[in-house]
């Protein structure tokens, strides 16, 4: 099963988005949830990033939020954590 890291950037933008947002808390969380299961679900958009964050990804927590993450590999597991990097609106995060 994957792991989620939770980066320091990706923990204060949560409480960010938790306080500017606080009716999609629920949604983020049923998005956390289903990134472990399926990464690439369709409901999440996940997608690969160009640009200065080239070589990540990002997926949708409906129409304003975006997680923006990386795979990374672990000793010993066939598949690969999840590294959160940032969460936040379009905007936001790229």
């Amino acid at each position: 099963m994957r792991t989620l890291i939770w980066s320091k950037t990706f923990v204060r933008g949560f409480k960010r988005t938790a306080n500017k947002y606080p009716n999609l808390s629920k949604n983020v969380e049923t998005t956390l949830r289903l990134l472990i299961e399926e990464p690439f679900a369709p409901q999440l958009e996940t997608h690969k990033l160009k640009g200065k964050l080239s070589g990540s990804w990002a997926c949708s927590v409906g129409y304003e939020l975006r997680i923006v993450f990386d795979f990374v590999k672990s000793e010993g597991k066939q598949e690969e954590d999840i590294f959160l990097m940032d969460i936040g609106t379009h905007d936001e995060v790229y």
